[in-house]
Order: C-alpha cells, then structure tokens, then sequence
C-alpha cells in the first residue's frame, strides 16, 4: 500500500454505534483513515442520521428494489468501487454477505460479532450465551467468508457473564469492548499488519 489513506467503507443496518465508534476513532487521530462511505439495507438505520451528521456519504439499497441478490450486491460493489473502497467493515449490517461481494473484496470486509467465536454464531450471541449458562463471552472481530461468522478471527476480547445477566445487560457490557476493538482491527488492516495463514490470522 502506498502513503495513501485506506478508504474505509462501512455498512449497517441499525443505529450504528460501532460505526459511531470508529468514526470517533478517525476525529480523535487514533484511526489513520479515510471514511469513504457509509452504505445502508435499511431506509429507517438510526445510523444514517449518525453518517450525515459526519458529513460521510450514505447510500440505501435496499434489497427488494432488485430482481436478485446478486443484483443488489452488484450495485453495492460498483459504488464501493466508484469511492475507491480499500475495506469494508460490517458495522451491524444484518444481511449475510454474497459471492458476489466476496469475490469483489476477497480478504477485504470484516465484521464484529458480539460473542468469543466459534461459539454462538448467528443472531441473539448474546441471548444465546445467557440461555446456554456460558461464564464468559465475549466479541469477536473476523475476516468475511461464505461460512456464516466462521472467517479467519482478528481479534477477541473476552467478556465475564455473571450469573443475572440478562441478554440486555450482556450486551451493554459487550458493546464498550467492541467499540474499541473494532477500530483496533482496523488500524492494524490500515497499517498491513494482518496476514491469513493457513486460515488464521498472523499479526505482524
């Protein structure tokens, strides 16, 4: 990579707080990047209103106004490209990314997930770790791939589930750690610091 800023896409589908994060990251220069665009599935994200009020360009499509999936993420990768997006941070976007993405930005889209993966994929991690009495979890931050929440992790950071813990009060506690977890694996990506191997990957 050149002394040329990453370009840092991201895409929601909520209110965007991790997205708020990282853009505080970028404002406080503790994140040297460029935020490019903000992309949203949803019309009603809170998050859009979070994007303009940073003066970040926000984009919806929503998937309904397209014949396929491959369509609508067609569309998505042809305006990625138009900002010159160097990454792609899932920031609570709420749709499984398609081939079509993946084959555009191969290594190049991450996500955060609100539990220490492999455990607990899918919607509710939280809930899920209440119900199933686990003592800690946690947040993850991975690579994308077409196994759902199963591509190569970054970075963790572990969480302690107390024993009254509701989904409620375990994601609060989990949501302060992947507000600066996120940024930190962007910063490392920012800087090429991050290498798969063999399906992990190697901080260098």
């Amino acid at each position: 990579m050149t002394d040329k800023l990453l370009r840092l896409a991201i895409m929601i589908s909520g209110r965007g707080s991790n997205m708020e994060a990282v853009i505080k990251s970028v404002d406080q220069g503790l994140l040297n990047v460029k935020l490019a665009v903000v992309i949203s599935n949803n019309p009603e994200a809170k998050g859009i209103d979070v994007a303009r009020k940073y003066k970040i360009p926000v984009y919806v499509f929503e998937i309904k106004d397209y014949k396929s999936k491959d369509e609508y993420e067609k569309a998505i990768v042809k305006l990625l490209y138009e900002y010159e997006a160097g990454l792609v941070a899932l920031a609570g976007y709420m749709k499984i990314v398609g081939p079509v993405m993946l084959r555009a930005f191969k290594d190049r889209i991450i996500n955060i997930h609100p539990s220490l993966l492999p455990a607990f994929k899918g919607l509710k991690a939280q809930k899920q770790a209440v119900d199933y009495g686990v003592r800690y979890s946690g947040c993850s931050v991975h690579f994308v791939n077409d196994t759902l929440d199963g591509g190569p992790v970054i970075l963790q950071e572990a969480v302690p589930v107390d024993i009254d813990d509701t989904e409620e009060t375990l994601s609060s506690k989990i949501l302060k750690y992947e507000h600066i977890l996120f940024s930190q694996a962007i910063k490392l990506y920012s800087e090429n610091r991050l290498k798969i191997v063999n399906n992990k990957v190697k901080i260098i």
